[in-house]
């Protein structure tokens, strides 16, 4: 990181306990090499054992990693950036709106069993990635599961996750896979308006459709970051910590060139 992009992640930070007097010892680690670390295995797409002498120890990395991702310090330290970047936007902090949709990747072979399957539709054996972002394309819920999952099974899920955090969120832009008892149930049970845009049949080729290429653009942000070009996860909560890492890279850049 520069010193300027340094300048943004050091402010959007957790606290640590023993600064505000909740216990703990003081880290004997530098947080600017840790956080370099982490970013430079998400964007080099690299095995932790490969982490160059340049950083710390490979099990030191992967310890602060785990640390972050367990105690829920990796999503605070993205939600941090996201709401940053929101408002040097001139957008309020609680968003409204959002988009939803998924993208299936090839698993690896450290992948297990159970938390894979095999999408019929995109021919792919491995993880399906379900996200909903801001009018912005920036992340505000993420799940991974198995490909086999469909769009109707996780997206109540992924619904239910974004109301218990967006209390303003009303209105889910959705493709046609979202389509039948989701619409209804998201209306009555989570009070959100999932709007279905759908492609027009008299239409060939590429086309740009309303809304729906917000959540292609994240897509694609995220595909930068090589360590996402396939899942090579163990565990799914690992592989929603390396999104939100991905997304905190392109926020950080973001918000260190804004003009001053």
């Amino acid at each position: 990181m520069s010193d300027a992009e340094w300048a943004v992640v050091r402010d959007a930070m957790p606290v640590p306990p023993w600064l505000e007097g909740r216990g703990g010892q003081p880290e004997g680690y530098c947080h600017r090499q840790m956080v370099d670390a982490v970013r430079y295995l998400v964007a080099g797409g690299i095995t932790w054992r490969a982490m160059p002498s340049d950083f710390p120890a490979w099990d030191r990395v992967y310890a602060f990693f785990r640390r972050w991702r367990d105690r829920g310090l990796i999503a605070e330290f993205h939600d941090r950036l996201r709401d940053g970047v929101r408002a040097a936007a001139g957008r309020d902090l609680e968003p409204t709106a959002g988009i939803i949709d998924a993208q299936s990747v090839k698993a690896a072979a450290s992948v297990p069993s159970a938390s894979r399957g095999f999408d019929g539709g995109k021919k792919v054996n491995g993880r399906k990635r379900h996200i909903v972002v801001d009018t912005l394309g920036l992340l505000l819920a993420v799940m991974v599961t198995g490909a086999n999952v469909t769009d109707r099974q996780a997206g109540g899920a992924l619904l239910a996750r974004l109301r218990e955090r967006y209390f303003r969120l009303t209105l889910v832009w959705a493709d046609g896979g979202y389509t039948g008892h989701l619409v209804d149930l998201a209306a009555s049970l989570w009070r959100i308006a999932l709007t279905v845009v759908k492609r027009s049949d008299d239409t060939s080729g590429f086309v740009v459709l309303p809304k729906r290429w917000l959540v292609e653009r994240t897509f694609a942000w995220l595909m930068r970051s090589r360590r996402l070009a396939r899942d090579y996860e163990a565990r799914t909560d690992t592989a929603e910590a390396m999104i939100r890492w991905s997304m905190s890279m392109v926020m950080s850049r973001r918000l260190a060139r804004r003009p001053h």
